[in-house]
């Protein structure tokens, strides 16, 4: 697909990830209405979250899978989920979770099981939806794909976006993947996170968030 034909309305916007970036740059644009489950984590390998889709987010952050990984800057807990190798950078604030204890896991575990509902449920509802992730080879992202196939029962597009230290501008690759569209951005860690913003936006633009009619 091109970036012009993924425009128009979409039911659900998702961040899949690797990091915040994805978050941060739908939230950036007006299109992030409300958080999703990988928004704040860092998910580094997307077989791994191919394999979330297919079970549905089944065992998501059950304690016995989260374990202490180090801490950050002395504020912030590093922690591994294990089933789906998660990483949770902003979720345990050194000053009130013990590294191994994690005293504010229950609402941390409350928090994600809700946002895990409503992913569910968009999945499930949604008439068509946009999910976006950064990073990931092509045969990664066709398995991606494949598992967003079982995933979603009605429409979606899946927006890829990889970064390459060669190009100087965007371009749109040709994949020819059925329901997905795959962008190439600059890919110096500056332009990473704070100088792709104007190519951001242009990906963006034209795409917006249909607000579900009530009774």
């Amino acid at each position: 697909m091109r970036l012009s034909e993924i425009k128009g309305e979409y039911d659900g916007i998702f961040s899949l990830g690797y990091l915040c970036l994805t978050a941060i740059q739908l939230e950036r644009n007006g299109l992030r209405p409300y958080a999703g489950p990988l928004d704040w984590l860092a998910s580094y390998t997307l077989p791994d979250v191919s394999r979330l889709l297919r079970n549905r987010c089944e065992g998501l952050m059950a304690r016995d899978h989260l374990h202490y990984e180090g801490t950050f800057a002395d504020t912030h807990h590093l922690i591994r989920e294990t089933a789906y190798n998660l990483i949770l950078n902003h979720d345990f604030f050194a000053h009130d979770n013990d590294p191994h204890r994690l005293e504010r896991y229950p609402a941390v575990k409350s928090k994600y099981d809700y946002l895990t509902a409503r992913f569910l449920e968009r999945a499930a509802n949604g008439r068509r939806l946009l999910f976006v992730r950064c990073g990931g080879s092509r045969e990664e992202v066709e398995e991606l794909r494949d598992a967003l196939d079982g995933f979603v029962a009605h429409d979606y597009v899946l927006l890829h976006v990889c970064e390459s230290a060669a190009a100087k501008t965007l371009k749109e690759n040709d994949w020819a993947l059925a329901r997905v569209c795959a962008v190439e951005l600059p890919g110096e860690h500056d332009a990473v996170w704070t100088g792709n913003h104007r190519l951001w936006h242009y990906m963006l633009s034209g795409i917006s968030y249909r607000v579900p009619q009530t009774d």
